[in-house]
């Protein structure tokens, strides 16, 4: 009888079991290729072994750029008795190839601890990703996690060869990056008064004052310990929309300048935005050029949706503004304002990302993050830009993963389960203009305010938008098979994850009966 393949999340591209296992213990060395230090520090934390350097280490960690049929990400593994060959052509291919090593070895492993002697399953695999950008977006502005809870992410991403962390900064309910221009962000918006408890219109509140913010510090480390594993980290700063808090801090933002308002408290859309004089761009800016100074990603996105233009419409400023600019009305300040704060990015060298349906609105410079439609993601590759998929009934965490009656609530109103999600597919649009690169899953918290619940809402959700993010061809029942293996993985890294199968409904019941 053959041995069982192993069960690996994502499934690689080319994968061949082999019979045996190679040894790792305390005289394990390692032969390290010029620039594949990285690696090998990555591979000793998780190992927990000191795995020294050594000229004839049987465990060979080997960098070579000749290797272009990897691509920057891909990666080679074989693993016999007597030895391993881990190689690629750039160092990000290494650290996912590590990512596979910590998955072969037992589930133990993962918790960091130092045992004696770990076994490795022998495999002969070529991997390279689906797609270029597999990310994960979690909102920290509606219920602010701390930078432990963030690191953690960090490591369960890339243990899954997710290589993108958008942090949601900034909306209504909360401020969390500090701007040394402008303390009150943080002081002010950083903190709200309390919650609303129940869905959007909700007339309950818990009472309870919510508030955090990072430090400059703390997010220049996280960028640096995600970099070290394969992830960038994404900055996101709504506007002119979702922009409440930085106008309950400097009230001279707002579309109604000076009118005073609080951090808002409700869940929703809010109507309160910034305006259009030119003190706010001056702000704009300002907020962005720190942004940049922290995070180095190539794309910093810049919100832009669920931006509702009635202050703007009764708003003189605003209308002398639309007509000096040539525009329709006040509604096409949207897209203006985008406009003008995307020119800002681009000038220094930064690929703006926005919200957007089709990109009707947007220059073509713009990266489009399209969550509503298949079809807008279509017309957005007509019109020639690059984009993010991130639609909303197959990559929306925060939704509930079933309509059991015990499910712990989630975004009222929809159920996105585990084969929605796995099953998720990208539409095919060969003659576009634009450039598809890649996927998105997003975690709003205004119905997850622990870092438990949001383990219950994201895994093993997150699980299946990896295997479709690295590798569409793997299927939902070979899915289902290495998923059930890798949940011990999830279990011994304390992940309080959701159900492993689709809920199936239980026929009503009346009565005493009824469960």
């Amino acid at each position: 009888m053959s041995a069982p393949r192993p069960a690996l999340i994502p499934q690689p591209t080319h994968l061949a079991h082999r019979p045996g296992h190679f040894t790792l213990d305390s005289t394990t060395s390692l032969r390290i290729t010029p620039g594949a230090e990285p690696a090998a520090h990555l591979l000793r934390t998780a190992v927990g072994l000191p795995l020294g350097p050594r000229a004839d280490g049987p465990f060979v960690l080997a960098l070579d750029p000749r290797l272009t049929g990897l691509g920057t990400e891909g990666y080679g593994l074989t693993v016999s008795p007597d030895a391993v060959l881990l190689r690629a052509a750039h160092v990000t291919g290494l650290l996912h190839g590590i990512q596979t090593v910590r998955q072969l070895l037992s589930a133990s492993s993962l918790l960091r601890r130092s045992p004696a002697e770990l076994r490795l399953s022998c495999v002969e695999i070529t991997d390279v990703p689906r797609h270029p950008w597999r990310g994960f977006m979690l909102d920290v502005a509606r219920h602010f996690q701390p930078v432990p809870m963030l690191r953690r992410y960090v490591n369960l991403l890339a243990l899954h060869k997710l290589n993108v962390l958008q942090l949601h900064l900034t909306d209504d309910q909360g401020w969390r990056m500090p701007v040394a221009a402008y303390p009150r962000l943080t002081e002010v918006g950083g903190r709200r008064a309390e919650s609303m408890v129940g869905p959007a219109g909700s007339t309950v509140f818990d009472g309870i004052p919510h508030e955090g913010f990072y430090s400059r510090r703390e997010l220049t480390d996280l960028v640096a310990y995600a970099a070290e594993r394969g992830i960038t980290v994404v900055p996101e700063i709504e506007m002119p929309g979702h922009a409440r808090a930085a106008i309950a801090a400097y009230p001279e933002l707002g579309a109604v300048p000076g009118r005073r308002v609080d951090v808002w408290t409700r869940w929703g859309v809010c109507d309160t935005i910034l305006g259009v004089q030119e003190p706010v761009f001056d702000f704009c800016r300002a907020v962005l050029d720190e942004v940049l100074d922290v995070f180095p990603s190539p794309h910093v996105h810049i919100g832009g949706d669920e931006c509702p233009t009635t202050q703007w419409a009764a708003s003189p400023v605003a209308r002398a503004r639309a007509a000096a600019e040539g525009l329709a009305g006040t509604d096409a300040l949207h897209g203006w304002f985008l406009r003008r704060v995307g020119e800002h990015l681009l000038e220094r060298g930064r690929t703006p990302v926005a919200w957007a349906e089709t990109g009707e609105e947007l220059p073509p410079e713009f990266a489009v993050m399209t969550w509503r439609e298949p079809e807008h993601t279509r017309i957005a590759l007509k019109r020639g830009h690059t984009v993010i998929s991130a639609q909303h009934r197959a990559a929306y965490l925060d939704y509930a993963q079933t309509n059991a009656p015990d499910e712990p609530a989630g975004q009222p109103g929809a159920v996105v389960d585990l084969r929605a999600v796995h099953s998720h597919d990208l539409p095919e649009e060969p003659d576009a203009a634009g450039d598809l690169i890649g996927i998105q899953a997003e975690l709003w918290t205004e119905f997850a305010a622990t870092p438990g619940h949001i383990d219950y809402l994201a895994f093993p959700r997150l699980c299946a938008f990896a295997d479709r993010a690295w590798n569409g061809a793997a299927s939902w029942p070979d899915f289902q098979r290495r998923l059930g293996a890798h949940s011990t993985r999830l279990t011994a890294l304390g992940v309080r994850h959701g159900p492993l199968h689709p809920y199936v409904p239980i026929p009503h019941r009346s009565g005493k009966e009824q469960s």
